[in-house]
């Protein structure tokens, strides 16, 4: 019989793919793949510019309320006709030629432009909203992305398994054919597994093809040939909920998500668009001032050199302009209309997805350890079963059948494992929060390939243009080495995830979730009993209406089971701003990261 298909057979498979694509090329971790598609992806370039574009709506707007500075110059040549009386009283007529010359210096400042006015602040809302729309834009190449990594890496697995597939039944009609000629075996058993055989030459085919799409997907979005690819790890773990209610990420999303906070903007256009159309009927005051030099202006001035300067406010009132003021603004009024509900329908849009998302990340640990028992199941279905032919209880086909549970299990567990990735930025996308270390801790669960000496060079893990959480607007991967290669070497990300969760839980005025992120033998400074400091700082968080906190530039240093985390604290509440150095000392307890002391160095 032929025997279970094991790690051997897969990586003998995965290196065939690898020669099939790329041969020698060094992999590509998917880290390096974001920074490619920063570079290359073509929908993210295009709203790059489209957001370089959107910011001049800012100095548009601000145009309308500075002044207005021309100056102008012409020179004329002149002929003229002029018929008048000479010392008889007789008619005559004259045609002098000369050249006349003016030049003009003026200004114009609004002191009263409602028209204006509005258009300046229609420009900020209008610059406001491109920035969101560049913040879904970037948040949505790393979706993107990872997707297409996923899908691609997905698709190698699956070549792998049904190449092994084959395999394993071509080994499968081998046996049976040396049983059949030793009598043991029967011609039905051979036809089974020839169809089996078959089948799944087929679908090595068409996973061949399913590879090459995936690839080239990929391909699109970083610009080159990914080569090979880093695999998911064997330690896979799913990662807590953090925060843990649907009720927290809710709140969040409603604050946070650039999709709601572009639909708002458009609304604030509206309103101001609504503005700028009635100030139709509104006055408009301007300073003026003027300076002009003329020469031989006119026939009356002719060979006289006149200089004027001028200085004073122009009034113009508005008093019909046949309706079209007020139609424009019943038109702006329906506009805004609109935009309100369109907001209602992307935030109802959002919280289903965010939902869904939140759902799907909850359940993949038990889903996926559910997968983990299914292909040990099948593992030893397959056993079973073949000592169960031996005793004559069971048929080939009982084997075969076994065999494609065994594969079908892989690949339900291979697929629910990069189902997990994806429902993780998802949830954060959908909440507004996805930043670089999101994409980092994703990074993590990929690992090079065996005998691939390459190494994972440090790249930018933010995201450009994020309205997400705070930690975004200061990149982590700046002040701290790339992403480990394994979950055993994702020390610093774990470290990295506490701090962003301490801060965001301090951030929520969560005093609970807060809390629990310090030891059980957490040092409180200036010999405060830590039962008296656990009351002060709940009294001090919950006394405040508004808190936020971030932690800039951390920097991490790691020594077995413990850490030392430096970076600048940026704290800011409703009755203070305070910006401090502080340095936190980390043990892990329990197997994970606790914060034993906290220092502020100035």
């Amino acid at each position: 019989m032929a025997p279970i298909l094991n790690r051997n057979v897969l990586a003998a498979a995965l290196a065939s793919i690898f020669l099939l694509h790329g041969g020698a090329a060094s992999a590509m971790s998917l880290t390096q793949a974001y920074e490619a598609a920063l570079q290359n992806d073509p929908t993210y370039r295009s709203a790059m510019h489209e957001n370089e574009a959107g910011q001049q709506y800012r100095a548009l707007g601000r145009s309308n309320l500075l002044p207005n500075v021309s100056i102008s110059y012409s020179k004329n040549k002149n002929r003229a006709d002029i018929t008048q009386p000479n010392f008889l009283g007789q008619l005559s007529t004259s045609h002098p030629d000369y050249t006349s010359a003016s030049k003009v210096l003026g200004l114009r400042q609004p002191i009263l432009n409602l028209d204006g006015l509005a258009r300046y602040r229609e420009g900020m809302a209008q610059a406001n909203l491109s920035d969101a729309q560049f913040s879904t834009k970037s948040q949505d190449l790393v979706l993107r992305l990872v997707g297409a990594y996923a899908d691609a890496k997905f698709a190698e697995d699956q070549l792998a398994l049904a190449s092994a597939q084959r395999d394993t039944f071509a080994e499968q009609k081998q046996a049976n054919a040396r049983m059949f000629e030793k009598g043991e075996g029967t011609k039905t058993d051979m036809l089974e597994t020839q169809a089996k055989f078959d089948l799944a030459d087929a679908q090595l085919i068409e996973a061949r093809d399913n590879l090459t799409t995936a690839r080239n997907n990929l391909a699109a979005i970083i610009g080159t040939d990914p080569a090979q690819l880093d695999g998911l790890t064997d330690d896979f773990r799913v990662r807590p909920m953090q925060p843990a209610t649907f009720e927290e990420w809710k709140t969040i999303a409603l604050e946070r998500n650039s999709e709601i906070a572009t639909q708002r903007f458009n609304v604030e256009v509206a309103e101001h668009e609504i503005t700028r159309n009635r100030a139709g009927h509104a006055p408009r005051l301007d300073f003026v001032a003027q300076y002009s030099k003329s020469d031989s202006e006119t026939l009356s001035t002719l060979n006289q050199d006149s200089t004027n300067r001028a200085i004073g406010v122009q009034l113009s009132i508005p008093l019909y302009s046949g309706g079209s003021v007020s139609a424009s603004t019943t038109q702006a009024i329906a506009n805004h209309e609109k935009a309100k509900s369109d907001l209602d329908a992307k935030t109802s849009q959002i919280l289903v997805e965010l939902r869904k998302q939140y759902n799907l990340a909850l359940s993949s640990a038990a889903r996926i350890d559910a997968m983990v028992k299914s292909v040990k199941s099948a593992e030893a279905l397959v056993l079973a079963t073949k000592q169960s032919v031996k005793g004559g209880v069971r048929v080939n086909l009982d084997v075969l059948n076994a065999q494609q549970q065994l594969f079908s299990a892989r690949k339900d567990l291979a697929q629910a494992r990069y189902n997990y990735l994806l429902a993780y930025l998802r949830l954060r996308f959908a909440a507004g929060t996805l930043t670089g270390e999101d994409l980092q801790t994703v990074a993590g669960y990929f690992v090079p390939s065996s005998g691939n000496n390459a190494t994972t060079a440090a790249v930018p893990v933010s995201i450009p243009g994020a309205v997400s959480r705070d930690a975004a607007n200061t990149p982590a991967a700046k002040a701290a080495p790339a992403a480990k290669t394994s979950m055993n070497d994702a020390t610093r990300t774990d470290v990295l995830a506490l701090i962003a969760g301490w801060t965001s839980a301090w951030s929520a005025r969560d005093v609970n979730a807060y809390l629990n992120y310090y030891a059980r033998d957490f040092q409180p400074g200036d010999g405060q009993a830590l039962d008296e400091w656990i009351k002060m700082r709940r009294n001090r968080i919950q006394g405040r209406r508004q808190i936020t906190v971030k932690a800039d530039s951390p920097e991490v240093a790691i020594d077995g089971d413990a850490a030392t985390v430096k970076f600048r604290q940026l704290y800011q509440s409703d009755s203070l701003a305070d910006e401090t150095r502080k340095v936190l000392l980390l043990a892990r307890q329990d197997g994970e990261w606790k914060i034993r002391q906290e220092i502020v160095t100035n």
